[in-house]
């Protein structure tokens, strides 16, 4: 028997049955992995028959052209693995694959250009032995350069698909990992085993024939085994769709669901049972397209064409609410939900959907729509401006009031839009007042200033009310809101009219304080005056008696001594002293204030910070003075923070220099600022706003200023609180001639620090 031609035969017979019928699947189905699986196989039968002519060759010729056409399937078998191994793992460097491709078709090109063939430049004979019981040939000659490019193709071919195998494996599921292994695997290992015995062949190390198409009938085996699986998987998925479909057709009749399918290249419209009674189709109607489109509102026809239109193109999902008129007229709303299944050639070709009546919930929101419509007609007639929130604390409604009081728009207004309008020195009170009450559901009332249209601020009573449904559930606030800037200014200007009296008071007060600080100066000037008069009508009568001189000089010195005291109570009170400058430090004697201030500040809950340019330099100052200045300012300050929280009482001192040869020094609190139109008066002797002070304080720190050479002001600041700035000329230079002769130590400091408090 010639086992032979009976073996490489059935290789054949093997390779063409298995590429027939995917050769069917890939044409019909267009999938490119079953067409190049097809033209594999046919290429592993082509390299078949090349392999059996080149064994029954007789002469050199006949052998040199049975390799040279052999080389030709050999270039589509590269091709289609290429190929396959690209569209079913769907990895892989592309330009591997094309190098590679491009290396096997310059070989075929050089085959047939160079005769006898690309692996031979010439055959001198033919070694003829047996096999299989055959007597065969095998070509001898001189072996050709151009083998080699042969072989870089296969070197390609192979680093192409382990390539592709290794990032399946990484990227991929089990069963991508298995393919991997099946398919990506088997290629290598039996491009390695064809390589390796053409190469021993070559080298005459083994004696038989070419055996290439062997190893590569096991490549194809492998490749068919996988596709056969996925044929039969596809089979299995498609029994298992159709249960699931008449499963998902059952539920859908359970649920009033109408499922519906175009077929769009047939233009055939499928619908299940409840899909007809929802459009109006009789079972025995085969809609298409346009009947399809014809049951819609002529109102909502257009919106849905483009609702579909936009979704086809690209086979997005798609959703749409319309209305469809029945044959008995009758109007029915449908919520319909599509999906766009493209096709191989990505165009769409068919478009599954599913439509639910909600006729019922469509008439709920119109009338809910009626009824909001209405509720908004009477909040815009209100006389007063209301605002909505929802349960996430944001406002969602402002009426005409509101918007025309703040001259903005709904969207500017709305979320937290609304508190860019509240003054700085409100908003975290007000916040703070709405979130607790919020987090509490409780009703609030609270007062606060917003920006009107004109840029002016204006007081607002703002009263929040929370909402509840009919079972209880919390919805949100309602509020409304009353202009109270006239009250606010009514309130004001009775309280300028009280510290006017307590002004006028305390200046009454003062005024029997000097009459009597006078009337009792007077009593010892007085009786100096008497005793000194005596003492001279003594001397010109000439009869001067030495004791009774000596009497009357020392009645004169007590009642000195006597109207001394009374002077230094008043000096202890205003605390002049004539002292010398010298050259002073900001840093130090700021230091020295919060040292005295320290212990009060922390009493009174007050938080100290300081701001000292390091350029600040000194001043030709008394060291006390300027320190007895500093504290009167900071403990106004003390005093003004008194009446706002503990958590939001600051003081700020700062130290620089502004350019034009002065120092300053600012002392800036939080408290509630002086009141409007009244900071001269702050420096006018005996104005106080504190009922126990003689408001001589600032009247006395401003003259100490004003006889450095300076200047003392105070000022509102924009974002709350009041600041007092002092202002001295820098010191060029040391002029003192003496070093705190008298203000300088300890002693003194303890002195101005227990007296201050007094002085204001």
């Amino acid at each position: 028997m010639r086992w032979v031609t009976f073996i490489w035969a059935v290789v054949i017979g093997a390779c063409a049955t298995m590429a027939l019928p995917h050769l069917l699947i890939g044409i019909k189905r267009k999938t490119w992995e079953n067409l190049f699986f097809a033209i594999a196989a046919l290429s592993v039968a082509g390299i078949a028959c090349g392999e059996l002519a080149i064994m029954h060759s007789r002469t050199a010729e006949e052998v040199g052209r049975a390799i040279q056409w052999t080389h030709l399937p050999v270039f589509f078998l590269v091709l289609a693995i290429v190929g396959f191994v690209r569209f079913y793992f769907g990895t892989g460097r592309l330009w591997l694959g094309i190098a590679a491709c491009v290396a096997r078709l310059v070989s075929l090109v050089i085959n047939f250009a160079f005769p006898p063939n690309l692996s031979f430049r010439e055959i001198t004979s033919l070694r003829q032995f047996s096999f299989l019981g055959e007597t065969i040939a095998m070509p001898e000659g001189v072996v050709s350069p151009w083998t080699h490019l042969g072989e870089l193709s296969s070197l390609l071919v192979l680093a192409f698909v382990v390539d592709a195998s290794l990032t399946l494996w990484r990227r991929g599921t089990s069963e991508d990992r298995r393919r991997a292994v099946v398919v990506g695997g088997s290629i290598t290992l039996f491009i390695l085993v064809a390589a390796g015995l053409s190469a021993l062949v070559h080298a005459k190390v083994i004696d038989l024939p070419y055996l290439v198409s062997f190893p590569f009938l096991g490549v194809i085996a492998a490749m068919g085994y996988e596709l056969s699986r996925d044929v039969l998987r596809a089979a299995q998925l498609a029994r298992e769709l159709g249960e699931k479909e008449r499963r998902l057709d059952l539920a859908a009749q359970a649920g009033g669901l109408g499922m519906w399918r175009w077929d769009v290249a047939n233009d055939q419209v499928w619908m299940n049972e409840k899909g007809r009674s929802l459009f109006g189709f009789a079972p025995q109607d085969k809609p298409n397209a346009e009947r399809f489109r014809s049951r819609i509102h002529s109102e909502d026809r257009e919106a849905v064409r483009a609702v579909a239109a936009k979704a086809l193109p690209v086979g997005a999902d798609y959703e749409t609410e319309y209305r469809v008129v029945l044959p008995d007229g009758a109007i029915r709303w449908l919520h319909s939900r599509g999906r766009v299944e493209l096709g191989a050639d990505g165009k769409p070709c068919r478009v599954h959907g599913v439509s639910s009546d909600v006729t019922e919930r469509k008439l709920s929101e119109e009338a809910l729509l009626e009824s909001e419509m209405r509720f908004r007609t009477v909040a815009d007639a209100a006389p007063v401006m209301i605002w909505m929130s929802g349960t996430d604390k944001l406002c969602n409604f402002f009426n005409k009031g509101w918007l025309d009081f703040t001259g903005r728009t709904m969207e500017q207004e709305l979320g937290n839009g609304w508190a860019e309008g509240v003054h700085t020195d409100d908003l975290e009170h007000c916040l703070e007042i709405y979130g607790s009450s919020f987090d509490a559901r409780q009703p609030f009332t609270m007062e606060y200033r917003l920006r009107r249209n004109d840029g002016e601020y204006r007081w607002l009573l703002d009263i929040g009310t929370p909402r509840f449904s009919d079972n209880g559930e919390f919805l949100g606030y309602i509020g409304s809101c009353i202009d109270l800037t006239e009250r606010k200014q009514a309130e004001l200007d009775h309280q300028l009219q009280n510290m006017e009296l307590a002004r006028v008071g305390r200046v009454t007060l003062m005024g029997e304080l000097a009459a009597s600080l006078a009337h009792e100066v007077n009593n010892p000037v007085g009786a100096m005056v008497t005793n000194a008069n005596a003492g001279q009508r003594l001397i010109a009568r000439g009869n001067v008696e030495t004791e009774e001189l000596n009497d009357l000089l020392a009645d004169i010195v007590a009642d000195g001594h006597r109207a001394r005291e009374v002077i230094e109570g008043i000096r202890n009170m205003v605390r002049r002293k004539k002292t010398t400058h010298a050259l002073v430090r900001l840093d130090e004697i700021i230091r020295d204030l919060l040292r005295i201030v320290k212990a009060d500040a922390l009493t009174r809950k007050v938080a100290l910070t300081t701001e000292i340019d390091s350029k600040a330099g000194s001043v030709m100052a008394d060291r006390v003075q300027l320190l007895q200045v500093l504290l009167n300012l900071t403990l106004n300050a003390f005093e003004a923070m008194s009446v706002i929280r503990p958590d939001a009482r600051r003081l700020v001192i700062r130290a620089d220099r502004n350019g034009e040869g002065e120092v300053l020094v600012r002392v800036r609190d939080s408290g509630p600022g002086f009141p409007s139109g009244i900071v001269e008066q702050f420096f006018e002797p005996f104005f106080s706003t504190k009922a126990e002070g003689t408001g001589m304080g600032l009247t006395i720190a401003r003259s100490i200023i004003e006889a450095h050479g300076g200047t003392l002001s105070g000022e509102n600041c924009d974002d709350g609180g009041a600041c007092f700035i002092v202002r001295l000329p820098e010191a060029k230079e040391d002029k003192s001639k003496t070093v705190y002769p008298v203000h300088g130590g300890p002693a003194e400091l303890k002195e101005i620090t227990e007296e201050a408090p007094r002085m204001l």
